[in-house]
């Protein structure tokens, strides 16, 4: 299995950019967001940012869906904020170091635009900063640019895919 793991803060484009590039490459897309267990959903729905420890459980949940998901395919792709490097290594550790990290990364207030303009999500705006003092950047990861074009960054996560699965 190897997981293609689209990470960045709330606002970065993981799931339009994830959905897109898997249904282009005709291979599974799982949502990180759909795994928190409620208590995290609350949490951000008030406006309380999540700690290490509220975000085990959920990436404990996210292995399990992709382990049940290599079943279908054994290339996926996953929108995960993965902020934290004890995040990054959780879920290396529990997807047998099968995971390659593309970090969506942009301008903290841009972003906060974006998030102010969406509509319907459990994430506060107001937790963004937060977001953004967790984040370990990662120095493992390819780093996209998120203010080009979606269609662009969509091609460039299918040309990186396709790159290490031609052989």
């Amino acid at each position: 299995m190897t997981v293609y793991i689209l990470m960045g803060v709330a606002g970065c484009g993981k799931s339009t950019v994830g959905g897109a590039a898997a249904k282009q490459l005709n291979i599974p897309f799982l949502e990180g967001d759909d795994f928190h267990p409620t208590a995290n959903v609350e949490k951000m729905r008030t406006g309380t940012a999540l700690t290490n420890a509220d975000r085990l459980p959920w990436v404990d949940a996210i292995i399990q869906a992709c382990k049940v998901t290599e079943e279908k395919s054994a290339i996926m792709i996953l929108a995960c904020s993965a902020l934290s490097k004890v995040v990054r290594d959780r879920l290396q550790s529990g997807l047998n170091n099968q995971c390659h990290f593309i970090h969506l990364h942009g301008d903290q207030e841009k972003i906060a635009q974006r998030l102010a303009a969406r509509k319907g999500h459990f994430f506060k705006p107001e937790l963004l900063s937060s977001q953004f003092k967790a984040l370990d950047n990662p120095q493992d990861a390819i780093t996209l640019d998120i203010f080009r074009p979606v269609d662009v960054i969509t091609q460039k996560v299918c040309d990186i895919i396709q790159s290490e699965h031609q052989a």
